[in-house]
């Protein structure tokens, strides 16, 4: 494409001014999202001015084991290997006991986090998982996933982190009394894609408007709640910048959004997507760093593994946490991109000048609210505190220390 006039980049430039200080408009990040190898550099280097404001010299990480409860889904997206159907090959739903060996296995490992991620809803259309949950004892399986979030915080240090798909507003006040967090990727906001032949054709749980629904529920709840965006599966660049602004929205109104995640795309056989262009490393870049620039006060994370090599390159565009890393369990949503040993993600992390601090599901400044509420999950967050308490005493440092050199 033709090189920017000077005129355009004087626009961009003033456009950017102060980054960090005032999130940026729409009409702004569209423009920023269009390909400018030009400008690139300029956009991330406002990202990273807009971070300094957030949370300087401090990049965190859980340190999680994964745990698919269980693998059947209702849904049909067009981008997932994970889902099955009952009588495909890998079918399975994980028994308690099965839940508490990699739980126990992941504690002596120094994991605080079980994240727990499964099918939408699979009882409603496969007999066999009504059996199933039937036999364990439970009517659903949300019945089944409060359990062993529960399980999980009575009979380990690790707290419990479920992205369970839709929820009612009852489930996430009955989830939230076992669990510090939880999460529903957004993924898009475009119902375009709910088309025939579209990524989300034969999902009904992904239906835009519900899981607006289910975000803003966990918000009039004070829920500390994790989404983000999916990119590269149909969506425009305006699309992108609307999911983002939906996002933005509801943490203005309720602030309970913890960590936003920018998810990449990635192509895999046997998905009917297989042949679907990926997102570029530039392409990501600048979702990541519009994200920044459109939430400045908000986490923001981008999965590693599948964006290796370009640790630091994601850093340059913004991020301040690797999200879930796991030195015990795959990938399940994306087993073919393993997770970077937590030693190399230090080594990157630090070849750009920021430390590397492990965190909690739960990000630290949402912790003294979920503590104030007396019981059995405020006991087990308050044992596994010191955990974080380094990052946030660092953060803490590292900010007073800005102040005294102004």
């Amino acid at each position: 494409m033709p090189a920017p006039s000077q005129q355009t980049l004087d626009v961009a430039a003033s456009e950017l001014q102060n980054p960090g200080a005032q999130p940026i408009s729409r009409e702004t990040a569209c423009r920023w999202l269009r390909p400018s190898d030009t400008l690139l550099p300029r956009l991330l280097e406002a990202a990273q001015s807009a971070r300094a404001r957030f949370k300087p010299r401090i990049i965190t990480y859980s340190r999680k084991v994964f745990l698919p409860l269980t693998n059947l889904c209702r849904d049909y997206c067009g981008y997932c290997t994970f889902r099955r159907d009952p009588n495909q090959p890998g079918a399975h739903t994980m028994s308690p006991d099965e839940v508490m060996e990699v739980v126990r296995a992941g504690e002596r490992m120094g994991c605080t986090e079980a994240l727990f991620s499964l099918g939408d809803k699979p009882e409603l259309v496969f007999p066999g998982m009504r059996e199933t949950l039937r036999r364990l004892g439970y009517k659903s399986t949300l019945h089944y996933l409060e359990a062993m979030c529960e399980k999980v915080l009575r009979e380990s240090s690790l707290l419990p982190h479920p992205n369970p798909g839709l929820m009612s507003a009852e489930w996430l006040q009955r989830l939230a009394r076992v669990s510090p967090s939880m999460g529903l990727m957004l993924e898009t906001t475009s119902t375009r894609l709910l088309a025939k032949n579209a990524a989300h054709d034969n999902a009904p749980d992904k239906e835009p408007a519900k899981r607006l629904r289910v975000i803003e529920d966990a918000g009039r709840r004070q829920i500390p709640f994790t989404t983000g965006i999916l990119i590269g599966i149909g969506e425009t660049l305006e699309e992108r910048v609307d999911t983002l602004l939906a996002i933005r929205a509801m943490h203005h109104r309720y602030g309970h959004i913890q960590e936003v995640i920018v998810q990449n795309f990635r192509a895999k056989p046997a998905i009917p997507m297989a042949h679907v262009p990926e997102p570029s490393p530039g392409e990501m870049l600048r979702a990541v760093a519009v994200t920044r620039l459109l939430m400045p006060n908000v986490n923001i994370q981008a999965p590693p593994n599948l964006n290796a090599p370009y640790y630091e390159e994601l850093l340059d565009a913004g991020i301040n946490d690797w999200g879930g890393v796991s030195p015990l369990t795959p990938d399940y949503i994306n087993p073919e991109k393993p997770w970077p040993h937590l030693e190399q993600l230090r080594l990157r992390t630090e070849s750009k000048g920021f430390q590397l601090r492990q965190r909690l599901p739960v990000y630290p400044e949402f912790i003294p609210a979920l503590l104030s509420r007396p019981g059995l999950l405020a006991e087990k967050l308050q044992a596994a505190r010191g955990v974080e308490d380094l990052a946030k005493e660092d953060l803490a440092q590292e900010k007073l220390a800005q102040e005294n050199a102004a």
